[in-house]
């Protein structure tokens, strides 16, 4: 069996994180199957759908290498569709005219609020022999849902699952002007597609139980439905979109990698043994649904940075630089052209301990800006012994016609033993004349990182 599997966000905000991870293990599932993955647009919304936020789901998509199958496909141009099934199960039976007023279903809502229980919908048009059909309302349509029994899913990640038609209402599936609802329109979409398999977050278990009797109402197959646990935001609390950590680009402003985020996503919530680091291609080849487990994923971000930290670490330099630089030209200063050899061959240790592309472009800040400026606090450690080693360092520095670790060494160590001090007693002083902090990158990694004159030219302003 050809498993065909799609994602199907709406374009009524941004890109949910939890969504990202939804698109991931429906595109893993496809491309483990060697099957087909679509990108559906559910856009009936009007008012509320926008193309920035279409955008931003295609842009999110696309940076973390999800790339669906043909077009996307835009719910809104298929309504015609959805509407003709609509009067198909009306002819067969299977849904009624519902002229109640919204008052009517206001006032139903505030009783069920009252006794303390869910609203469901009274069925009142259910039966209309002896209901006058009022003129100046506009009737929904509703599916006529099951009574009796239970109905039955077999779910791929929660296992069987059970719940009493009673508690399932007959809910709309077209509205008072004639457009569908999500229920009706997903059911027809998915049909059409030929979709076999829909993985989605576990606060869909309510729509799969309708959805299926619309399938079966059409005598459709029906797909095999996998519903996963939610992330939930550090504090436990479902993640929402007011949290900082909640879309793709809260996480591309900070500097992590692509690979690092997916390899994030496919570990919340999903195991394989103990591995924690996967490739792409392992990815596609370990997932299975099996792994997912059944309880909430609570979002960590240590252990994203942490993941982050690894991928820096191990990525190429040449990508890691193409990185850089594309971070800096959104998020920051673009990276002048005068200094993009300088950076290119201090990348190796400009990543040492950095978690973020954020953390590489403040450990080269010294390389990007000609002038730097000391601070407050690093400029009281500059006292008169410190200043003369500087003086000193910077005569014997100028002499030097082969600039390497083992001549600058020499230098250093003859001026620890002149100081009675120690290497930091060197160290920190340069560091600061030529970085601007007594934090940053190693000295001697500093000092062969710049063209020989400017070291020369920051050393000799301090006096």
């Amino acid at each position: 069996m050809a498993f065909i599997c799609r994602f199907a966000p709406s374009p009524t905000g941004p890109l949910h994180i939890g969504g990202v991870r939804t698109a991931l293990f429906n595109w893993l599932l496809a491309k483990k199957n060697k099957g087909k993955f679509y990108l559906r647009i559910e856009d009936t919304d009007k008012e509320r759908s926008k193309d920035e936020f279409k955008k931003q789901i295609l842009d999110s998509l696309a940076w973390i290498g999800l790339n669906h199958d043909d077009k996307e496909y835009i719910q809104s141009l298929n309504i015609k569709k959805h509407k003709e099934i609509a009067e198909e199960l009306l002819k067969k039976g299977f849904a009624y005219k519902c002229f109640c007023s919204e008052e009517e279903i206001k006032e139903q809502k505030e009783k069920c609020k009252k006794q303390g229980i869910p609203y469901l919908y009274n069925r009142k048009w259910r039966d209309q022999e002896n209901l006058e059909v009022p003129k100046n309302i506009n009737p929904v349509i509703r599916f006529k849902s099951k009574i009796s029994g239970n109905s039955v899913v077999k779910d791929l990640v929660q296992g069987e699952i059970s719940v009493a038609n009673s508690i399932i209402e007959d809910f709309v599936i077209l509205r008072k002007d004639g457009s569908p609802t999500y229920q009706l329109s997903a059911v027809v979409d998915d049909h059409l597609m030929k979709i076999t398999h829909v993985i989605r977050g576990d606060d869909h278990k309510i729509n799969t139980f309708k959805q299926k009797q619309i399938y079966e109402a059409m005598k459709w197959n029906i797909p095999e439905f996998a519903h996963i646990p939610l992330i939930h935001s550090e504090k436990g609390s479902k993640l929402s979109k007011r949290d900082n950590s909640s879309t793709i680009n809260d996480y591309i402003k900070i500097g992590i990698l692509s690979d690092a985020l997916r390899n994030y996503l496919l570990r919340l919530g999903w195991a394989h043994k103990d591995k924690e680091i996967f490739t792409l291609e392992e990815s596609i080849k370990l997932f299975d649904l099996k792994g997912v487990g059944k309880s909430p994923s609570k979002l960590d971000m240590s252990r994203i940075l942490s993941l982050n930290e690894h991928y820096i670490k191990h990525v190429d330099e040449k990508d890691l630089y193409k990185f850089l630089k594309i971070f800096a030209e959104k998020f920051k200063k673009p990276i002048s052209s005068s200094r993009e050899t300088l950076i290119i061959k201090s990348i190796n240790f400009l990543k040492n301990k950095a978690k973020t592309l954020e953390d590489i472009y403040q450990n080269a800040q010294y390389i990007l800006n000609e002038n730097i400026k000391i601070s407050v606090e690093d400029s009281k450690l500059l006292d008169s012994n410190s200043k003369k080693i500087i003086q000193d360092f910077h005569a014997e520095f100028k002499k030097m016609e082969i600039l390497n670790k083992e001549n600058l060494e020499k230098t250093i160590n003859n001026l620890i033993s002149k100081y009675k001090t120690n290497f930091k007693g060197v160290g920190q002083p340069l560091r600061i004349a030529l970085v601007g902090s007594r934090f940053g990158p190693g000295i001697y990694n500093i000092i062969l990182s710049l063209p020989k004159e400017e070291v020369v030219k920051r050393l000799s302003k301090i006096n």
